[in-house]
């Protein structure tokens, strides 16, 4: 047993969660109030984006520290959260993770406690993580999977004010319950991580393949899962409100569209109008596909996987494939086999990798404070 492996194994699971958790969110929140200071958004592209009338003044420590994590995403859902959905745009935001923002409100402020619930849910998501990793790989450290996670472009939005660390968590969790056959909360987990995302609502496919290897009568509780989703969506419909496909047509410019339409689209806008964002995202999606679901993993990671990856190709945007490393992160198998496939990787080598995937990631995070991403 390796010295790496001898430390991990001297602490409980929930204790590694815990410090990995912890430590990144004290970096995140020291980097983003150090760029506070040096970031000047500027007006052009703030007023771009809705919900930007009434931001906080930058220059003080409350902005500092709390403040300049509202962007984008963020300020849709404290808005939920303190008045509902009563702006047709904002049916795209699933309601669970806004209603938990409004719980909390009163004890800690609204954006206070949006990144109060998304970092406690990034530690149950590392936690899970660290459990399945136990489960799949005995003997093996998951300091290097997790370092691959933490390192990930896009991973700080584990640790904004966004509902990426909620449905991960709930994802990872309902794995871990299946697969243990407790099925009442695997299904839990499901419909709350369908009130989440709509991604959620794709946990009915590896929780099927789990119920059909159980065999137990017990095990069909899992068609339920799709519960959470489609009482969200009933709701819209019993209150007159637009469905979820028709507010992405309408106000965020997104349609359904064919996998094989999103690919093309994508390839031909690489050949045409070479970016480098788009490449990183084509070359994203490729790799989730092998270590996800090409690679020798179970059927039911597989699934998920697949389901993921077919789940961001259905849907069309200008330009296509944006923010793939993103909405990819719930698709955690491909994370568990790149991590297993480096642990023979000299420590320089992947400290190297992990740097250079960091680095960009933290680029990512300076781009979103600023206002400068188009997301």
């Amino acid at each position: 047993m390796d010295e790496e492996t001898r430390l991990i194994k001297t602490r409980p699971d929930w204790q590694i969660a815990l410090a990995i958790t912890g430590a990144l969110r004290v970096f995140y929140s020291a980097i983003a109030a150090a760029l506070s200071f040096v970031l000047h958004p500027a007006p052009s592209l703030v007023h771009s984006n809705a919900l930007t009338e009434n931001l906080p003044s930058p220059g003080t420590w409350h902005y500092a520290l709390l403040g300049i994590w509202g962007r984008f995403d963020t300020l849709w859902y404290l808005r939920i959260a303190a008045r509902g959905y009563d702006l047709a745009s904002s049916v795209v935001f699933y309601p669970l993770y806004p209603a938990t923002i409004r719980l909390l409100t009163p004890v800690f402020g609204d954006i206070a406690s949006a990144l109060i619930v998304s970092t406690i849910s990034a530690y149950l998501f590392f936690w899970g993580v660290i459990r399945l990793i136990g489960s799949e790989f005995p003997g093996i450290s998951p300091l290097r999977t997790l370092a691959l996670i933490a390192a990930w472009p896009a991973s700080f939005y584990l640790f904004a004010g966004y509902s990426e660390a909620p449905a991960m968590a709930m994802v990872v969790w309902c794995i871990l319950f299946g697969r243990e056959e407790r099925w009442i909360a695997a299904t839990a987990c499901a419909c709350a991580a369908g009130l989440t995302r709509s991604m959620g609502t794709l946990l009915i496919v590896p929780l099927l393949v789990l119920a059909a290897r159980s065999r137990r009568i017990g095990a069909w509780a899992v068609l339920l899962s799709p519960v959470g989703t489609l009482s969200y969506w009933i709701w819209l419909r019993s209150t007159g409100r637009l469905s979820i496909a028709m507010a992405y047509s309408r106000y965020w410019n997104t349609q359904v569209a064919a996998p094989w339409t999103t690919l093309w689209r994508a390839a031909n806008s690489i050949v045409r109008y070479p970016d480098s964002l788009l490449a990183i995202s084509f070359v994203t999606l490729v790799l989730f596909a092998l270590a996800g679901v090409i690679a020798r993993r179970r059927l039911e990671d597989r699934a998920l996987s697949a389901a993921v990856i077919l789940h961001l190709l259905l849907r069309s945007c200008v330009p296509p494939l944006l923010g793939t490393p993103r909405y990819l992160l719930p698709a955690y198998p491909a994370f568990l086999s790149m991590g297993n496939w480096l642990q023979e990787t000299r420590a320089a080598r992947f400290f190297l990798l992990c740097s250079l995937l960091f680095l960009f990631n933290l680029v990512w995070m300076a781009a979103f404070l600023k206002w400068s991403l188009v997301l």
